[in-house]
């Protein structure tokens, strides 16, 4: 019984790791687009609303 047991902790395991693999994957892109917006709102600030302040 406990063979049985341990194979089924693997196919968990394995199920965990493609869900993580995943989830990893769409935060990582929900944080670079974040990174990309704030780049994006610093150079607006940079080229067009700084340079009408002097």
């Amino acid at each position: 019984m406990n063979n049985s047991h341990r194979d089924v902790d693997v196919e968990e395991r394995r199920i965990e790791k493609k869900s993580d693999s995943s989830m990893v994957a769409s935060t990582f892109i929900k944080y670079a687009a974040y990174i990309i917006i704030t780049f994006g709102i610093l150079y607006f600030l940079v080229r067009y609303l700084f340079p009408m302040f002097q």
